[in-house]
C-alpha cells in the first residue's frame, strides 16, 4: 500500500528547513513527521534538480509535478542501470548509492525510484562471488594473512625438507592480490613481507588489516588490540594504520582468508608437483603463478584484477616513502650501576643519570639505540661481541658530581670488609679494564658469593684465584663450586702470594681514593 502524501505545504516546509542545513532527525522532530519520510522527499527534490528556495514562479501544481512524475504506464519497460558499472564505480571514495541513481534518474528520467533501485542492485550483488560482493573504497585496506598450507622445499646437500609458509596480502576494492614465501611467520619475515608487498603494490593504503598474528598482534584483544612496536614502527614508516581483525569474527577477514584460497587454488595446486631446491627458486614459480591470478578475468564483472587496480585502486594508493624500511626489533633493557645496558650479552653505555632505570631498546642489523620517556637518549653502532662494552665518554659522570652512589672506593671498602684478598681482587679486576666501572658488575657479583657460600669461603676462594692468576668472576666462582677453596695450598703457592705490596704497574686502593671517578 502506497504511503499518504504530505501536503505541499509540508513538503515545502521539509525543503525550506533542509535548505536551513537542518538534519533529517531535526525536520522529523520539527514537523512530527518519520525521518524516513523526510530523507525520501529530500531525495525526491535532488533527483528532479530541486533546492531551497525554489523559484518563486513555481506554482505547488507544478512543484508536484516534479516530484512525483507520472509512473509509466503497466508493461513499459525501464532501462536497467548497468550493475557492474555500478558495482566498480561504488568503490571510488565518496561515491554512494545514491549518487548513482540520481546520475541514473537524470539520464532517465522514467527509471526506477531510489528505493526499487537500491533493492534490484542488492538482489544483484547476491549472484556475486562473496569474495567479490564486498564493498571497499579504493586505497583503504590491504587484508594481510598466512596460508594454512606450506611449501616444501629440498636443501639439495643434505635433502632434508623444510616446510616454508605463503604469505598472502589482498587489496580490498580491486583484490589484487600479493603473494610470497618465507621461511618462518617470525617477526623479520612478517614485516620484511609487507614491505615486499607495498613495493609490489607500488603504494601503500590507508588501513592494514591482518589476523591476531603474534607476529603482528602482541595481545590480542577484542576492543584494544596491542600492536607489536616493530610492526607499529613499519605502520608509521609507510604513513598507514593497523586495524587488525577481531577475535572470532571471521567476516573481518573475509578478504584475507578468500585471497589465501585463492593463492591455494591458483598458485599453490599448479605447483604441486614441482620439487624446490630454494626459496628464491620458489618465489620465481609463485611471482609467474600470481601474475596468471591477477590477469584472470572476472566471470560476472568486466575486466580483471589487475585492471581493476590500475583504474581504481593504484591512483589513490599513498606514495612509498623515499627509503626503505629497515626492520628494527623493540626490547626493554635496565641500565645496571655501571651505567651500560645488556644487549645480546654485549654492553652499551646510557647516559648515567638512568643508572637501574628502564629503557626502550631499538635494535637494528647496524645500530643500538636507547629510549627512555619517548626520547633517545643513547645510539652506539652495534657489536656482537660478547663481554665487550661499548661506550660514549659524554655518558660518564663528572668528577665534581659526588651523588654518584657507586665509585671504586665504594666497592674497594665494601669488599675490605670480606677480607684483604678479596679486596685485592677486586682492585685487579678494576684496574684490568679501560675505564674502572666496565668491572663494575664482575665486582658486584664477585661479593654476592659471599652471601651465597659466606664470607670466610669468599676471601679463601679469592686468595687461591690471586695465586693461580684468576682474575675474574667466573675463576672465582668455579673455585667455590668445585670446594677448592677449603684445599690447602701448597709452600709454592705460598711463595708466589708473596707479592710486593708496592709495584709502578699496579695501582693499588690509594689509586682510587684519589681518583677523579670517586
Amino acid at each position: 500500500m502506497a504511503a499518504k502524501r504530505l501536503s505541499m505545504r509540508k513538503i515545502k516546509e521539509v525543503l525550506r528547513l533542509g535548505g536551513q542545513g537542518l538534519s533529517d532527525r531535526e525536520i522529523s522532530q520539527s514537523l512530527k513527521i518519520g525521518r524516513a519520510t523526510v530523507r525520501r522527499y529530500r531525495v525526491r527534490a535532488e533527483a528532479a534538480g530541486l533546492s531551497w528556495p525554489l523559484a518563486p514562479e513555481l506554482t505547488e501544481s507544478e512543484l508536484e509535478a516534479r516530484l512525483f512524475p507520472p509512473v509509466p504506464p503497466a508493461g513499459t519497460p525501464r532501462p536497467l542501470p548497468d550493475w557492474k558499472h555500478i558495482h566498480e564505480e561504488l568503490r571510488r571514495p565518496g561515491v554512494t548509492l545514491q549518487l548513482l541513481w540520481l546520475e541514473y534518474r537524470e539520464a532517465h528520467p522514467g527509471g526506477y525510484q531510489y528505493s526499487q533501485f537500491c533493492e534490484l542492485y542488492s538482489r544483484w550483488r547476491g549472484t556475486l562471488d562473496p569474495v567479490l560482493r564486498q564493498e571497499h573504497k579504493a586505497g583503504e585496506k590491504v587484508f594481510v594473512d598466512y596460508g594454512g598450507q606450506t611449501v616444501p622445499v629440498v636443501d639439495p646437500g643434505t635433502g632434508e625438507i623444510r616446510e616454508a609458509q605463503l604469505f598472502v596480502g589482498v587489496l580490498g576494492a580491486s583484490n589484487f592480490t600479493f603473494a610470497e614465501a618465507t621461511w618462518t611467520q617470525s617477526l623479520p619475515d612478517w614485516t620484511g613481507s609487507h614491505v615486499r608487498m607495498f613495493e609490489y603494490f607500488g603504494g601503500v593504503p590507508e588501513l592494514v588489516v591482518p589476523d591476531n598474528l603474534a607476529s603482528g598482534v602482541s595481545r590480542a584483544c577484542r576492543y584494544d588490540p596491542d600492536v607489536n612496536p616493530s610492526y607499529q614502527e613499519l605502520a608509521t614508516h609507510y604513513g598507514t594504520a593497523v586495524l587488525p581483525t577481531r577475535r572470532a569474527k571471521p567476516r573481518d577477514k573475509a578478504k584475507a582468508e578468500a585471497g589465501v584460497l585463492l593463492a591455494a587454488r591458483w598458485i599453490l595446486a599448479p605447483l604441486r608437483n614441482h620439487t624446490f631446491f630454494g626459496l628464491a627458486e620458489l618465489n620465481e614459480e609463485i611471482a609467474r603463478c600470481l601474475e596468471t591470478l591477477n590477469d584472470r578475468p572476472f566471470q560476472k564483472l568486466k575486466g580483471s584484477r589487475r585492471t581493476l587496480f590500475e583504474t581504481v585502486e593504484r591512483p589513490i594508493l599513498r606514495s612509498l616513502p623515499e627509503s626503505r624500511y629497515e626492520f628494527a626489533e623493540w626490547r626493554k633493557a635496565r641500565a645496571n650501576i655501571d651505567y651500560h645496558i645488556a644487549v645480546d650479552k654485549h654492553f652499551y653505555s646510557v647516559p648515567y643519570q638512568l643508572v637501574r632505570k628502564q629503557v626502550d631498546v631499538r635494535l637494528t642489523a647496524s645500530t643500538v639505540e636507547a629510549f627512555h620517556d619517548g626520547r633517545r637518549v643513547a645510539a652506539h653502532p652495534r657489536s656482537h661481541q660478547p663481554g665487550r662494552f661499548t661506550t660514549d665518554p659524554g655518558h660518564r659522570p663528572k668528577a665534581h658530581q659526588k651523588h654518584l652512589e657507586w665509585t671504586p672506593s665504594r666497592i674497594l671498602r665494601w669488599a675490605s670488609k670480606t677480607g684483604p684478598y678479596t679486596q685485592a681482587l677486586v682492585g685487579r679486576i678494576m684496574e684490568a679494564k679501560p675505564h674502572p666501572e666496565q668491572g663494575y658488575r664482575a665486582c658486584l657479583g664477585l661479593l654476592r658469593l659471599g652471601e651465597r657460600y659466606s664470607p670466610e669461603r669468599l676471601e679463601a676462594a679469592c686468595r687461591r684465584a690471586l695465586t693461580i692468576g684468576g682474575i675474574s668472576y667466573r675463576s672465582v666462582q668455579s673455585i667455590l663450586s668445585n670446594g677448592l677453596d677449603r684445599v690447602p695450598l701448597n709452600d709454592d703457592e705460598q711463595t708466589v702470594l708473596e707479592l710486593p705490596q708496592e709495584h709502578e704497574n699496579v695501582r693499588g686502593a690509594d689509586y682510587y681514593t684519589t681518583s677523579p671517578w670517586n
